[in-house]
């Protein structure tokens, strides 16, 4: 009989971070084959998992596992993946370029730059290393940024391989600032400085100028003045073109800097250097303003990271001392003064204040903070601690002075992983630029050919040959793809920095696009639409059991575990019990989906669904508890039957209550057009029916295990795309069969920043709606940069066909350029339209 394995690839191969990796196939080929496995494949979402079909009675399953992360290990030992932050990637065509270069270096095997200045790369250490990519980068002039080498000094993001420090992490250089920045700035940007390339644009522009106005106004000018200006003129506006198209040329590939090059060559072949050197200058200020609003958007993105102070006051034997950020050890406690900026990510032991999260988690109003009540518990379990009393790096302390324990280094804190995945997100394309890469593969080759058959037009027509190559250049020019390259990456890149700012981390364009087409949304039940604190609301014992002694059973047992529901039980069985002696349980087993087992006074104790009992080895209810379950349940509780060794003791009953923002985010999901939202849960259905009348879903499921709700969001899916909203931790496998799988609550949680697509860092429901309208308004951007590309595209080669000049066909083109880049830049000013 065959059975399946599921494994979650980023544990087997800690450095991937995407499924369709190479080295996800080769762990596949590893395992593929073996006996007694049937078939491996990749399970659907993020983070993977790896489906294994084996047959139980041939191979053992601890020996698939030893399998699998004995190919894991080895996979990366061999293959590095370095993600680096640089400068140098100005625009979408030149990270092309560069991909396409370090592409072909021996031992490289998968290259992703993006145009917001990150680099991801997969290469095999047995012929490459990270010297010698670093040293291709810099021959092309793009430089790592925080690589000592290159003599920056900025924070640099995740510059080692992952294999050396795990997934999702990353270092930083000490950052100097004032000189050193500007030095850096200069170093980068161009000897003039950052703005380099639009100064050379300005100066060819003044240039031509100069030499129309001698060759028109001045008739005593020399006759070789004018053309000394133009000549100048196409020093200065090609300087920049004439790198990238040397690039292109060593790839064989035309792109539009090689078209213009030969275009103004054309015209200065044809003694019209005015007219040349009015298409370097037009070309050269488009690509200028282009980088210039780029940088808009990667400056939002960059913002991030200047969120979290550099030093920070630390109490150390027995005094106060201001340390670097970096400096910070997990167990320090800082003091943070009022009104400052919180260095860490933590939790507060002393003093209480009202904390500005919005830099991190998008939240409007200040959040209430006080310290823990168990300092050593906390420290324990950092990531239990509620959030009135956790705070995070980057947000800002409000009137009262706090001290705060430190729970992660910096570059582990909440933001430092935002602001990493931020920059990476660009990288990940969408499908819409998945789809115009395609196009322009098939498109180009045909310009192409266009233009070779137009330079023999005066054959046919009765022209001189310097017409029809005019002709064909004017051609090449307006066909150039140029505004198609840069629609997409541009909303992007602009989508995912506003998401951030808003609290909203989207991992790249794809999901940014797919939010933004979705009609359907499942929620999680618990801590998505409702608080997930559920509290005791009824005690029913059995026949000839007191409260106390029904209660002191379910609290000894469900102290041992750490489940939302157990917690209750023990937490407001104590306080009902009122000081009483509990006594200690041992042995406790989880029976996932069902409750729990565990030893307490000699005897077997059981706590669970009613469910539990009747099935498995376990006796039925007794006739008076299934009634006493019956009721509970159609008043919408959630209940738990409570029995030690062959005896009833009770019945439980759970409420946990609505958030009181779902309702409102759900009625705002409506008006944004979402057609069908179901809630699913593991709940008796009666109760999962009461609570989603209550917030108003168009469908509620009950009963569902975990596997169960995997498989729900999976039926969800065929029918059409769907989107899962969990806590990103018992809901992951369902998230990550789903479209998109969205988190909430990110920022306290490291599995949900790993495992969802979109993460709301605030345990708020109503950035769900900000985050659909977002994407929704994202991908109508695109739709209209997509179509304004090549609807110019469209006019103008007909036009230069018939006799549009090569200096109107430039301007056309930069400008639909610019103007998909601006229209893209209006994403960063997006508001919730239906507050």
């Amino acid at each position: 009989m065959t059975e399946k394995l599921r494994l979650d690839i980023p544990i087997l191969l800690p450095k991937v971070r995407d499924a369709a990796d190479a080295c996800v196939a080769r762990l596949i080929s590893e395992l593929q084959g073996r006996e007694g496995i049937a078939y491996v494949h990749v399970a659907a979402g993020e983070p993977a998992q790896l489906c294994v079909h084996y047959d139980a009675a041939v191979i053992a399953l601890s020996r698939i596992r030893e399998l699998a992360e004995g190919a894991g290990a080895r996979l990366t030992a061999r293959f590095g993946h370095a993600s680096w932050q640089v400068d140098g990637i100005t625009h979408e065509r030149r990270a092309r370029t560069v991909a396409e270069i370090l592409r072909r270096l021996p031992g490289v095997l998968e290259v992703e730059a993006s145009a917001s200045g990150v680099v991801r790369i997969e290469f095999d250490r047995e012929t490459a290393t990270e010297d010698e990519i670093r040293k291709a980068l810099a021959e092309m002039e793009v430089t790592v940024v925080g690589d000592p080498a290159a003599g920056s000094q900025h924070a640099k993001l995740d510059s080692r391989p992952d294999h050396e420090h795990g997934a999702g992490s990353h270092e930083h250089a000490n950052a100097k600032h004032g000189d050193a920045e500007a030095e850096h700035d200069h170093a980068h940007g161009g000897f003039l400085g950052p703005n380099t390339e639009l100064i050379f644009s300005l100066a060819c522009g003044a240039l031509l100028a100069i030499g129309v106005a001698i060759a028109n106004l001045i008739t005593a000018a020399p006759g070789w003045l004018p053309d000394a200006c133009f000549i100048a003129a196409y020093v200065f506006g090609g300087f920049y073109t004439v790198r990238e198209a040397v690039d292109n040329l060593r790839l064989r590939k035309f792109e539009i800097d090689t078209l213009m090059l030969v275009a103004a060559a054309g015209a200065a072949s044809l003694g019209a250097f005015a007219e040349g050197a009015l298409l370097l200058f037009l070309f050269s200020l488009g690509h200028a303003l282009e980088h210039y609003a780029m940088g808009r958007a990667k400056q939002a993105i960059a913002a991030l990271a200047e969120l979290a102070p550099r030093t920070a006051i630390v109490r150390r034997d027995g005094g106060s001392i201001e340390l670097p950020v970096a400096d910070l050890l997990i167990g320090d406690v800082v003091i943070v003064r009022p009104n400052a900026r919180l260095p860490a990510d933590g939790f507060v032991v002393t003093g209480s204040s009202a904390i500005n999260q919005a830099p991190v988690t998008g939240e409007s109003i200040p959040v209430d903070k006080r310290p823990v009540e168990d300092v050593a518990e906390a420290r324990e379990r950092p990531d239990a601690v509620g959030a009135s009393s956790r705070v995070f790096a980057g947000t800002i302390n409000g009137a009262g002075a706090i001290e705060v324990e430190v729970t992660r280094l910096s570059e582990d804190t909440a933001l430092a992983k935002v602001v990493k995945m931020v920059s990476e997100a660009e990288t990940q394309k969408s499908p819409t630029q998945r789809f115009t890469e395609k196009f322009e593969r098939v498109f180009v080759p045909i310009v192409l050919g266009l233009a070779v058959l137009l330079l023999f037009a005066w054959v046919v027509v009765d022209e001189p040959f310097s017409a029809s190559f005019y002709r064909a250049m004017a051609v090449l020019v307006a066909a150039s793809p140029c505004a198609l390259a840069i629609a997409t990456p541009s909303a992007v890149l602009s989508g995912v920095a506003r998401a951030a700012r808003g609290g909203v981390l989207v991992k790249g364009g794809a999901p940014l696009e797919n939010l933004g087409s979705l009609q359907a949304i499942a929620f999680d039940k618990t801590g998505t639409l409702t608080e997930g604190r559920p509290q005791i609301t009824d005690v029913i014992p059995a026949p000839g059991v007191s409260v106390e002694d029904l209660l002191i059973v379910a609290v000894a047992v469900e102290a041992l575990s750490d489940h939302p529901l157990a917690a209750a039980i023990a937490r407001d069985g104590r306080k009902r019990l009122e000081g009483r002696d509990i006594g200690e349980a041992s042995d406790l087993e989880n029976l996932i989906g069902r409750g729990v087992t565990a030893t307490f006074a000699g005897q077997r104790a059981w706590i669970g669904k009613a469910e539990m009992f009747g099935g498995e080895g376990v006796a039925p209810l007794s006739p008076v508890m299934a009634q006493a379950i019956e009721k509970l349940r159609e008043e919408g509780r959630t209940t738990m039957i409570v029995r030690l060794g062959d005896r009833d003791l009770g019945a439980i009953g759970l409420m946990d209550a609505l958030r009181p923002e779902a309702k409102f985010a759900l009625k705002r999901l409506r008006k944004l057009g979402m057609t069908r939202m179901i809630m699913i849960s593991g709940d008796h259905q009666k109760v999962a029916q009461a609570i989603g009348r209550d917030v108003g879903v168009d469908e509620a499921w009950g009963d569902l295990m975990p596997e169960d709700k995997v498989k729900a969001v999976q039926a969800l899916r065929d029918e059409a795309k769907v989107a899962m909203v969990g806590d990103g931790v018992n809901d992951a496998p369902a998230m990550a069969n789903a479209t998109v799988g969205i988190a909430m609550g990110a920022a306290g949680s490291d599995v949900a920043l790993e495992t969802a697509d979109v993460a709301l860092m605030a345990d708020d429901l109503r950035h769900l709606p900000f985050a659909v309208g977002l994407s929704r308004h994202t991908r109508a951007i695109i739709l209209q940069n997509v179509f304004i590309s090549l609807g110019v595209v469209a006019l103008l080669v007909p036009a230069t066909i018939f006799g549009l000049g090569i200096g109107p066909a430039v301007a056309a083109h930069e400008g639909s350029t610019l103007v998909v880049v601006f229209n893209a830049l209006r994403l960063l000013r997006y508001s919730d339209p239906v507050d």
